[in-house]
């Protein structure tokens, strides 16, 4: 009798152990094989717009949180000042002239959008079966063979364009004859047309908590572009008039509230130590609009233009036991590295055309602080070449004028070395008019309908 009880207890204790191991496996086991991954997207931040990158009114306790639990880096670049280009070059990992997306915005009247062809971020990983979606602002082509549902999202809810292309916003502005409205798309349904954006952050976070909910059991990638803080500015109830900022500080502080329901419904579902968060803007702050546009802090210049201000921009990694806590990285990244980066990650294959990022996880785990970045190209929002980082060396001509700086020294780029340093102006236009060349000779079709 009492041997059948011991082994009734033996295969009790067992039960239990499988069990726990189990429930171990799910929170960690998946760490190994296919983390998850989300990307914040804010659409006109400036590189000076967060407390934890230095702004001194702005309170953004959540990023800050998520800065101290992960990594900050100082010197990350999109690859166009604005904002169709920039997200081109997040999803595809090229440069927006590569896929035919360089020549400023796009608009509702525009009969282009990001090639079916070029794979996506989504596209790489859904062969992986994540499922993914794209909450937010689009940009990336209106009609319906451009739209994510047709790029590798499962899901869609947001708007496909800026929101100030909208009659309602337009005519504010004094522009009577704009004919569009801003339509709130579900895949490729119009559900609302001109929706009150005062709850626009709320309602897309609130789709991002539950796309996270559903999907806390498989691998997810989850895109929540958050179309402010362009231009209209919006918070709702809660967060009007409470920024010492002003509506640009109530809009910002509204987007801190929807990071940190994000991080918190990870934790809350133990998918932290799972999933690779990555905080950043599509470009610099729009600075025609004063104290109703951003700051790009010490850096010179803002949305539109090469300086820097237009094309470095803030952005906080965090993985709580893969990231360090409390890192700080100084290597040149780009949004065009995260899509190598994620596949390597995720067990993914890259797209089979070119693309030019590269993969940068050592660096996001805090290794290889002193090897040198590859060479970054600076395009204008027309897409023009205008210059080239290479090292602490920024080359730059505009017009008839040839800037030289040494950002590591001078990051507001406030005094031109160019004629100190000739024979490095040579050298570096050499090799940005060489990788200009290649692009253009292998330069894909743009989308067309």
């Amino acid at each position: 009798m009492k041997k059948t009880t011991d082994f009734k207890i033996l295969i009790f204790l067992l039960l239990i152990g499988i069990k726990g191991y189990s429930q171990e496996l799910n929170r960690e086991g998946k760490a190994n094989n296919k983390p998850n991954v989300v990307i914040i997207y804010t659409d006109d931040l400036g590189y000076g717009d967060l407390s934890s990158y230095g702004n001194p009114t702005l309170h953004t306790p959540e990023l800050d949180k998520m800065a101290t639990q992960g990594m900050k880096l100082s010197q990350f670049y999109v690859a166009a000042p604005v904002c169709t280009p920039s997200r081109a070059a997040l999803l595809t990992g090229a440069y927006p002239k590569r896929v035919g997306l360089e020549k400023g915005v796009l608009f509702p009247s525009s009969k282009t959008g990001l090639n079916p062809e070029e794979k996506t971020i989504a596209e790489i990983l859904k062969e992986k079966d994540y499922a993914t979606a794209c909450i937010g602002k689009w940009h990336l082509g209106y009609q319906e063979k451009f739209l994510p549902i047709n790029q590798g999202f499962d899901i869609f809810y947001g708007i496909p364009f800026s929101n100030d292309m909208s009659r309602k916003e337009q005519d504010i502005y004094g522009n009577k004859n704009y004919k569009w409205q801003l339509p709130l798309m579900s895949q490729k349904d119009t559900i609302e047309l001109d929706p009150n954006q005062q709850y626009l952050t709320k309602r897309l976070t609130h789709k991002a908590v539950d796309f996270i909910k559903k999907n806390k059991s498989t691998p997810f990638f989850l895109y929540l572009a958050h179309p402010m803080p362009h231009i209209p500015l919006y918070a709702s109830e809660k967060f009007q008039n409470t920024s010492v900022r002003g509506k640009y500080g109530d809009t910002v502080e509204e987007i801190d509230w929807s990071v940190g329901e994000v991080l918190k419904t990870l934790k809350k579902y133990d998918l932290e130590r799972n999933t690779l968060v990555i905080f950043t803007s599509d470009n610099g702050p729009w600075k025609v609009f004063k104290t109703d546009g951003g700051s790009a802090g010490p850096l010179r210049g803002g949305k539109g233009t090469t300086w820097e201000g237009g094309t470095r921009v803030p952005c906080i990694a965090w993985w709580p036991g893969k990231i360090p806590s409390g890192s700080f990285q100084t290597k040149v990244i780009t949004n065009m590295d995260l899509l190598p980066t994620i596949a390597n990650l995720c067990g993914a294959n890259l797209p089979k055309k070119d693309i030019d990022g590269v993969d940068v996880s050592s660096a996001l785990f805090g290794e290889k602080q002193n090897e040198e970045s590859k060479p970054f190209l600076y395009y204008s929002s027309r897409g023009e070449l205008q210059g080239i980082r290479k090292g602490k060396y920024k080359l730059l001509i505009i017009e008839d004028d040839t800037f030289l700086f040494d950002l590591e020294s001078d990051i507001s780029e406030a005094y031109n070395i160019s004629e100190s340093l000739p024979e490095k102006i040579i050298e570096l236009k050499k090799i940005m008019t060489e990788l200009d060349a290649n692009l253009n000779l292998n330069k894909r079709e743009v989308g067309k309908i």
